[in-house]
């Protein structure tokens, strides 16, 4: 696959050529190095998992190789794809999960970051097929309701990005959990699609760990709404 790719221009854009270098220059090291961010937080084993990012002010996205190592990964080894899921650029084939990231791309435009992984405690619910009640303060924060629970899906086409779409498109949450398979979020950017990864692992080990005890208490869904609002709204710089 040849590193060399066209100009895009996308409706209502009109990058220059140098402006299109730059932001795909700058998508490709950002994904890169969130991709650490996945091994740091032991969301993925071995060559599992990836992200993906939109390139600002195109039609086009990056996204991991498949079966690389994450010590091996570079900036010019992701895959460059437009949101057909059609490889344009980059040295190796890219995610067998490139489908589903180009299918939320299209029908989520507010999307600008996809991440998917099989951590351990998330996915295990997504194997009993159950949803993640909201019975966290930090989860209603993030998530603002429960972790929904998408459809069961095969690898190799867009089935996984239509029961990502599906599920998500009218919840708050930015992570489901792909019945049988594992996690996938969504971002503005892909940095806050890694950051609701390692949320959605994090909340799963408390839930897990809280029904060891016994049955969690519930949060009244008027105050999830007020934690949701403040910490969108309010929380941070």
């Amino acid at each position: 696959m040849s590193t060399a790719i066209e100009l895009p221009t996308p409706e209502g854009t009109s990058l220059t050529l140098a402006a299109f270098v730059d932001a795909l220059d700058t998508a490709r090291r950002e994904v890169c190095e969130l991709h650490a961010e996945l091994v740091t937080n032991r969301l993925v084993t071995w060559t599992s998992g990836n992200v993906s990012g939109r390139v600002p002010g195109t039609d086009l996205f990056v996204i991991k190789p498949s079966g690389i190592s994450y010590e091996d990964l570079t900036p010019q080894a992701l895959s460059v794809c437009d949101l057909d899921g059609k490889q344009l650029a980059g040295p190796l084939r890219p995610s067998s999960d490139t489908a589903a990231h180009a299918y939320v791309y299209r029908n989520m435009p507010e999307v600008g970051g996809v991440v998917h992984t099989h951590s351990g405690y998330a996915t295990a619910f997504a194997a009993r097929g159950e949803a993640i009640d909201c019975v966290i303060t930090a989860m209603a924060d993030e998530f603002g309701a429960e972790i929904p629970l998408g459809p069961f899906a095969l690898i190799g086409d867009d089935s996984i990005g239509r029961g990502i779409v599906a599920t998500l498109k009218e919840h708050r949450s930015p992570a489901v959990l792909m019945q049988n398979h594992g996690v996938f979020t969504v971002g503005k950017d892909a940095k806050a699609a890694v950051k609701a990864a390692v949320m959605c692992e994090d909340v799963a080990r408390t839930v897990h760990l809280t029904r060891t005890l016994g049955a969690p208490l519930p949060i009244a869904q008027a105050d999830i709404d007020r934690l949701y609002a403040r910490y969108q709204n309010a929380y941070g710089q």
